[in-house]
């Protein structure tokens, strides 16, 4: 399926169940706390993407478009967030995006996020667009799966959708990867320019003709967490660490190591318990 087919027709991405059960029911409340619902809807690609895409809503009239969650939790009201918790489509692990399993998208998506969030702090950009762009990067293999499960199919021998090959395997056979999917689902939703090219850009980050750290920021983010659902060893992590884009940012592999995310899971458990 070529690009302009894909992007061009319609499909709605899952999200993750505990995201949208938990943020329903905050909504609920006479008086829903905002930080509550900044920390359900940050977990999901989904529910955010969609939340930008209302915050950034060309009817707003807004002269700077909107980054993130917090940024857009100002400009909705409670019944256009219930809107986007009651449209909510709620995934399974298996079985509702052909050859994907969303458990480990969304931990992947999430540790992304928060890894570039963590990088672009050490290089003193804008922490709130990097863990947006990381959150939201991989939407574009779900759409492809979603629209085009034969095509994907055929590419499952060669390399699963979280592995670090996957961007050249889908080049090779398609003549685009599901970063450019992403970014054209991004322009859609009127996200910020800086976001738009980091996912365009994050899989090759020196082909654009301006370099944007942002995108060397979203591919350290990625390849890291990729690496983390592969489980490479140490020998692995030194053979495949992207060394240009280190050295464009001023980092080496140990300092994007020492970045890791901590367990979200231990961590939210704990937030729900405070």
């Amino acid at each position: 399926m070529e690009l302009s087919d894909l992007l061009a027709r319609d499909c709605v991405v899952p999200s993750a169940p505990r995201a949208v059960a938990l943020l329903t029911a905050e909504l609920r409340h006479p008086e829903p706390s905002l930080r509550r619902i900044n920390q359900f809807l940050s977990t999901d690609p989904a529910l955010t993407a969609r939340l930008l895409h209302e915050a950034n809503a060309p009817a707003f009239g807004l002269e700077r478009q909107v980054s993130g969650v917090a940024e857009a939790l100002v400009l909705l009201d409670a019944v256009q967030l219930r809107a986007i918790a009651s449209s909510a489509i709620v995934g399974t692990t298996s079985g509702s995006v052909p050859g994907v399993n969303l458990q480990s998208f969304w931990r992947y998506s999430l540790n992304t996020a928060r890894l570039a969030r963590s990088l672009a702090g050490l290089v003193r950009h804008d922490q709130i667009a990097a863990y947006s762009a990381g959150l939201l990067h991989g939407l574009g293999e779900i759409v492809m799966h979603l629209l085009d499960p034969q095509g994907m199919r055929k590419l499952a021998s060669l390399a699963t959708p979280l592995d670090l090959r996957r961007a050249k395997v889908e080049h090779r056979a398609l003549g685009y990867s599901y970063a450019q999917a992403s970014a054209g689902l991004a322009r859609h939703w009127h996200l910020p320019q800086a976001i738009t090219d980091a996912l365009r850009y994050h899989d090759v980050p020196f082909a654009n003709e301006v370099y944007e750290p942002l995108a060397g920021v979203l591919h350290l983010a990625a390849w890291r967490a990729r690496a983390l659902e592969a489980g490479l060893d140490q020998r692995a992590l030194a053979a495949t660490f992207p060394g240009e884009v280190g050295v464009a940012l001023g980092m080496d592999i140990d300092t994007v190591l020492q970045q890791d995310p901590i367990d979200w899971n231990a961590q939210f458990d704990a937030d729900e318990r405070g």
